[in-house]
């Protein structure tokens, strides 16, 4: 009858530590979540309204210069997402205004906007990729 309390006692105080333990981690898993800067992701018909609305915008195209070159959204500009590093572009000047970010299928597109978020840019957009795009395409 001992030993039944005694491993009783054991099973009970592992299970509230492991429930501290537990909350721990998520708090720890929260606050990494707050630390990472945001972007907006819409498909891409919101991000055609969103352009009709403002004026004052870049398309970003993040996809090879080759995949560009094969046709691409009118006036996009291309920086491919490998050479987005961890300092600002010498193409996107202004942090604060409106970037859409697109690529192929959508990946790199949201790479690309986190790490434009993370450098400090406050208006990404990211709108997926061009496979998506129901506009013009310059070839």
């Amino acid at each position: 009858m001992r030993i039944w309390m005694v491993l009783m006692f054991v099973v009970m105080l592992m299970l509230s530590v492991s429930g501290c333990g537990g909350a721990q981690s998520s708090a720890v898993t929260e606050g990494k979540e707050e630390a990472m800067a945001a972007f907006q992701r819409v498909a891409s018909d919101e991000a055609q309204r969103m352009m009709a609305e403002n004026t004052n915008y870049i398309i970003l195209d993040v996809r090879t210069a080759g995949e560009y070159a094969g046709g691409h959204i009118p006036h996009a500009i291309n920086v491919p997402n490998e050479s987005i590093t961890t300092a600002p572009p010498k193409e996107l000047p202004d942090k604060d205004q409106m970037i859409f970010v697109y690529c192929r299928s959508g990946a790199r597109s949201q790479q690309a906007a986190q790490k434009l978020a993370n450098m400090g840019y406050t208006h990404i957009v990211e709108m997926g990729g061009i496979n998506n795009w129901h506009g013009d395409v310059v070839k």
